[in-house]
């Protein structure tokens, strides 16, 4: 058994994506902070000091509140603002693996066309037929 998982744990592939996973993990938390410490200051500063992760909609009258942690013990409501901040990150995130998966491909040599496929068996067998009855 311990044979089997060495075999499957550090087979290319499955060794390879825990990598990936790992790496991944650390850069969504590099996303982040440039969102939370960088980005979302400057959207705040620049639209009058808002703090996007306090934006909500109160469901329920009860709701008073004017922060989301309190609302959200007050009752149900739909923080909009924190979603706007996790669409920035995702958007970040998707930019920068654009750009690896471009630069990417840009490294890898490109595969040269295959050759052309010979005649078929029975394209050589009509020429051989052609052949002879040209020279009958």
């Amino acid at each position: 058994m311990w044979k089997e998982f060495k075999e499957f744990a550090f087979k290319g592939n499955a060794f390879d994506l825990a990598i990936a996973v790992i790496i991944g993990a650390a850069f969504n938390n590099i996303v982040q902070g440039i969102v939370n410490l960088i980005i979302m200051p400057i959207i705040g500063a620049a639209t009058g000091g808002l703090n996007f992760d306090n934006y909500f909609l109160p469901l329920s009258s009860a709701v008073t509140a004017t922060n989301l942690a309190d609302a959200q013990k007050q009752g149900a409501v739909i923080g909009y603002g924190a979603f706007i901040t996790i669409l920035i990150n995702f958007l970040i995130v998707a930019f920068v693996l654009f750009q690896l998966v471009k630069a990417a491909n840009r490294f890898k040599k490109a595969e040269p066309p295959p050759a052309p496929a010979g005649p078929s068996s029975t394209d050589v067998l009509l020429t051989e037929i052609r052949d002879l009855l040209k020279k009958k």
